[in-house]
Parts: C-alpha cells; sequence; structure tokens
C-alpha cells in the first residue's frame, strides 16, 4: 500500500471517529427524540384501531339486521305456502335469495375487518412492551451517566497536585505536625519543671520505694487499730 492510500485510509479512520463520538455525545438526545416519534406513531395506531373497530361495529350490525330479515323472510314464504300462494312464495324466496347474497359480502367484510383490528391490537400490545422497556433501558443508561459523569468531575477536582482535596489534606497534616509540635513543647516544658521543683526526683524516690507516699485509707484504718489496742 503506498504512502498516499494510508493517510486516506488513516483520513477515513479519523472521520469515522469524529462521526461516532458526535453521534455518542448526542445518543441520549436522539434516544429521547426516538421515544418520542415512537410514541407519536403509537397514538396514531390507536386512532387507526379506533377507526377500524368503529367500521367493524357498523358491519356487524348490518350482518345482525340481514340475519334477522332472512329469518323474516323465511316466515312470510313458509306461511305463503301454506295459504297455496306460490307466486308469492317464490317472490318471497328471491327477496331471500338476494338477502342471503348480501349477507354473504357483509360477512366476508366483517371478516376482515376483525382480521384488522386482531392483528392492530397485537402490534400495539407489542408496541407498547418494546416502548416500556426502552424507557427502562433509557432511565438505566442516564442513571449511569450521571454517575459517571459526577465520578468523573469528582476524580478530576481530587486528584492531582493542585486539586482541591489534595490541597485540603496537605493543609490537615500541617496542622496535625503543628499539634504533635506544640505537645512536645508542651510535654517538654512540664519536665523542666518538675526537674527545677524536685518533684521528678521524689517520683522517682517514690517508684523506687525509698521514700513512701501520702497515707492510704487501708495506712489510716491500721494505726488508728494499734492505737485502740494499746
Amino acid at each position: 500500500m503506498s504512502i498516499w492510500n494510508k493517510l486516506l485510509t488513516a483520513m477515513r479512520g479519523a472521520a469515522n471517529e469524529a462521526g461516532e463520538a458526535i453521534v455518542d455525545n448526542q445518543a441520549l438526545r436522539i434516544l429521547d427524540q426516538e421515544m418520542r416519534d415512537a410514541k407519536e406513531h403509537l397514538g396514531r395506531a390507536k386512532e387507526s384501531l379506533t377507526a377500524v373497530m368503529a367500521e367493524e361495529m357498523g358491519v356487524r350490525r348490518k350482518v345482525e339486521q340481514l340475519r334477522k330479515s332472512i329469518e323474516e323472510h323465511e316466515g312470510y314464504a313458509v306461511s305463503a305456502m301454506n295459504k297455496g300462494d306460490e307466486g308469492l312464495a317464490m317472490e318471497v324466496a328471491e327477496k331471500i335469495a338476494e338477502l342471503e347474497g348480501e349477507l354473504e359480502a357483509q360477512e366476508t367484510l366483517l371478516k376482515g375487518y376483525t382480521d384488522n383490528v386482531a392483528q392492530l391490537k397485537r402490534t400495539i400490545a407489542e408496541t407498547e412492551r418494546n416502548i416500556r422497556t426502552m424507557e427502562r433501558e433509557v432511565s438505566a443508561v442516564k442513571a449511569t451517566d450521571a454517575v459517571q459523569k459526577a465520578s468523573s468531575a469528582a476524580a478530576a477536582k481530587f486528584s492531582g497536585s493542585n486539586s482541591s482535596m489534595r490541597s485540603a489534606t496537605d493543609s490537615l497534616e500541617r496542622i496535625k505536625a503543628k499539634q504533635q509540635k506544640r505537645a512536645d513543647q508542651m510535654k517538654a516544658a512540664m519536665e523542666l519543671q518538675n526537674e527545677s521543683s524536685g518533684a521528678d526526683l521524689q517520683a522517682k524516690l517514690k517508684a523506687a520505694g525509698v521514700v513512701t507516699g501520702a497515707s492510704s485509707a487501708n495506712s489510716v484504718l491500721e494505726r488508728l487499730k494499734k492505737q485502740q489496742g494499746s
């Protein structure tokens, strides 16, 4: 591969990376817009379903009316035959045949509406499930993105030699060092005071048992018992 081909390949790669970066940066906004579009389409589908169901109801009523009319005319035909009026019976039979033809056409139309309604209901239910699933995923992605941004901001703020956290930690260590230095100075001063007043020597003599300390309650009771005994 020539140097120019390599350069062109590198440029295409950089362009793709830049495009992907733009899409990634706008990913949540794109997801929100796609969700709005999906909900809008779902609303239109429900409107269409309502219209088709209304048409289905009208055709169903027409079918019921035709069936009742056929049953009614069949009664008329039977009555005409019972009376021996074959001409009237034939006329009624022709009407019945006409009604049955219309009934067949309406039943076919009704089946088409019923199938369409069932299909639309399945599609709408599936779409609603998909939207709910996507909404949960979008919420999770937004929460994760917010947490990651907060963590990134905290990491940027509390890391590095010039960060606020580093400065605060350094200040805390300096305060601790100053406090320890003052405590050491106070301890040294007390030791010098004890040495100059003889208190330190007295404490050493007491610790060695050479000098007895102040009277205790037990020693007082022992002394009183001895006095009474004598």
